[in-house]
């Protein structure tokens, strides 16, 4: 179901006035990383969100929340029984998601998501229905890059999707290599515009 207005007013009251500052203050410290200073516009929340039919996922997984504006609005969709684990290098990011999102369904953990099953095993999961990314790979190398779609591919189940969105198309020869179905699309409306991704089908293969 898709965030009603008065759902992302609200959320938006929730983020704490560090907010901006924090947002910023991360991205300057580490661009490659944190891929982009601005937050997320609801057009691209809903953009990269509304396909989806998140009531029957049970386990979802996002790489690099930053400062919760998926987070959130993943939390808004999911059922009450489901589970979010959120994964950031930055502890600054992972504190703010402990301090203002008080959602029993979220745990925030400071780690690579090159490690994501690693950290799925010692929360006791098995495999994800879905993965969400921020993370900039156009800023990965090569071959992190793949060990990290490689890892992605192992966490999902055989139905599981993974979904992304990017300023540069740097993601989607991954994803075609690692997913039996690719989907694209672009979002203008934030800043900056993103090309947006959705894959399924994730396919397990022998070597990188």
């Amino acid at each position: 179901m898709a965030t009603s207005f008065e759902n992302r007013a609200a959320l938006a009251g929730n983020r704490g006035a560090g907010f901006p500052v924090l947002a910023f203050r991360e991205f300057f410290r580490n661009p490659l990383a944190v891929g982009s200073a601005f937050p997320a516009s609801h057009y691209l929340v809903d953009a990269m969100l509304d396909p989806v039919d998140w009531s029957r996922m049970e386990r979802v997984i996002e790489y690099g929340p930053g400062t919760g504006i998926f987070t959130r609005a993943l939390l808004d969709r999911l059922p009450g029984h489901a589970r979010l684990l959120a994964i950031d290098t930055s502890p600054a990011f992972i504190g703010h998601l402990r301090g203002e999102v008080r959602d029993r369904r979220l745990t925030a953990v400071t780690g690579s998501a090159d490690a994501v099953l690693d950290i799925m095993a010692a929360q006791g999961w098995d495999r994800a229905d879905g993965i969400l990314s921020g993370l900039p790979f156009s800023t990965l190398a090569p071959e992190r890059a793949e060990r990290l779609m490689q890892a992605s591919a192992r966490a999902l189940r055989p139905d599981g999707r993974f979904l992304a969105y990017q300023m540069r198309r740097a993601v989607k020869p991954l994803l075609e290599r690692r997913f039996a179905r690719v989907e694209a699309g672009f979002e203008w409306r934030n800043v900056p515009p993103c090309h947006l991704y959705w894959a399924s089908g994730p396919v397990q293969l022998s070597s990188c």
